[in-house]
C-alpha cells in the first residue's frame, strides 16, 4: 500500500486492516505519525517494555494500545489528536468536555 490510496490516506473505521510494510521500527513510527489523523493506534510485540515505550512516547495518537485492539471503555478517556478530533469523552476527563466552568473572582474592599 502506498500514499495516494484511500486506505493509506483516509481515516478508516470498521473491520479494515491497512498493511504498510516498513524496514525498521523508526520507519514504521514515521509512517504512522505521518498521517494527518491520530485517533488510535497499537503495537503488537512480545517485548512489553518496548511496546509500552512506543505506545506512550512515540505514537502520535489519542489512544494507544499494546497487544490489544483499539476500543472504547467508559472508564477511560476517548478521543483523538490532529484531524481525528479534539477533547475527550468518557471517564472523569470526558465529563469536563460537556461542562461550562465559570470563574468568579471577588475582592474585598
Amino acid at each position: 500500500m502506498t500514499s495516494g490510496q484511500p486506505a493509506h490516506d483516509e481515516e478508516l473505521f470498521g473491520p479494515v486492516a491497512a498493511i504498510i510494510s516498513a524496514q525498521s521500527e523508526v520507519e514504521a513510527i514515521r509512517i504512522v505519525n505521518g498521517t494527518r489523523f491520530g485517533l488510535g493506534g497499537g503495537v503488537l510485540t512480545a517485548d512489553l517494555a518496548r511496546g509500552e515505550r512506543i505506545a506512550a512516547e512515540e505514537l502520535d495518537a489519542g489512544l494507544a494500545f499494546v497487544n490489544q485492539y483499539v476500543r472504547s471503555d467508559a472508564r477511560l478517556p476517548f478521543g483523538g489528536v490532529k484531524d481525528s478530533g479534539y477533547g475527550r469523552e468518557l471517564s472523569e476527563f470526558g465529563i469536563y468536555e460537556f461542562c461550562n466552568i465559570k470563574t468568579v473572582l471577588v475582592q474585598q474592599l
